[in-house]
């Protein structure tokens, strides 16, 4: 009898964002992953924040894959007009609370007071982005608006203290590290000078079953059975809470789950559920 219950639980709770967005999504620039080797010393370092991507454009903000921020009217008020990518951030660990209020858009300006819009780049500013750094620290100090701050960046002698740094970063709560090369121009798409650095991968699947639970788990979902873009099928049970098991995210939603490589099989190792993904990343510009 709780499944049922379950299911239409799922359906009120979770919100799945149409795969039409209201605008063409922005061309970013994106990071690739992090590979030993390079000279850690030309790069600048920064917190991989835990948040929703957002481009403000120099009038409206919006989401990665071009759908508009419907934050309240004061939270962008006084914002400069040139454009900035930055991250619309809460905190470490609470991506969901985040996600929820720019679901919600701007029915709870109240809550809003809580975000940050992290800047981390300048798309149209030109010039090497140690440069970048510097404007883009001028700019959110020149707005004067408390929640419009440049993401902290730093230098790092060697990769050993790039370890430390991320050892750091995690066990406080942090995802990881991005690395963005000193002289690196902004280019849209994929970029080898922009680099992320986990402890573990991450990546998105479709959910096509919900799979019944046993023993404590018995009447709920034990776990998803979930769909790659290539076809390749696999479960997520780890890191469910109780609350998704009794209402798991819809049949057709995607969500964001972290592994541990891929076995020679090609099934990813030690998959764990992370989060519903309310929107799912455009593809990569050409």
């Amino acid at each position: 009898m709780r499944q049922p219950f379950a299911a239409l639980l799922s359906l009120l709770l979770w919100t799945v964002v149409p795969a039409v967005s209201a605008a063409t999504p922005p061309r970013l620039m994106l990071a690739t992953r992090y590979e030993p080797g390079l000279q850690v010393a030309d790069y600048w370092v920064s917190e991989k924040l835990d948040g929703v991507r957002g481009r403000w454009d120099g009038r409206a903000l919006w989401t990665r894959g071009g759908n508009p921020v419907d934050a309240p009217a004061w939270f962008t008020r006084g914002w400069p007009a040139e454009p900035m990518d930055g991250e619309l951030w809460i905190g470490r660990g609470r991506f969901e609370e985040v996600s929820g209020l720019v679901r919600a858009g701007a029915a709870d300006a109240a809550a809003w007071r809580r975000v940050r819009f992290m800047v981390f780049d300048l798309p149209q500013a030109g010039g090497a982005f140690g440069g970048r750094v510097v404007r883009m620290r001028e700019l959110t100090h020149a707005a004067g608006v408390p929640w419009l701050q440049p993401v902290p960046q730093r230098r790092l002698p060697d990769a050993a203290a790039l370890e430390a740094r991320l050892r750091a970063v995690v066990a406080a709560g942090g995802e990881g590290l991005m690395l963005h090369h000193g002289e690196a121009r902004y280019r849209v798409g994929r970029s080898d000078r922009l680099l992320k650095l986990k402890p573990f991968d991450d990546a998105e699947a479709r959910v096509v079953a919900h799979l019944p639970g046993q023993g404590k788990y018995a009447g709920m979902t034990g776990s998803l059975l979930v769909e790659r873009a290539d076809g390749m099928r696999f479960r997520l049970g780890s890191g469910l809470s109780d609350a998704q098991r009794a209402a798991p995210p819809p049949i057709g939603s995607h969500v964001t789950y972290r592994y541990s490589g891929l076995t020679v099989n090609g099934v990813p190792r030690f998959a764990r559920f992370l989060r519903v993904r309310p929107e799912l990343p455009p593809a990569d510009p050409e």
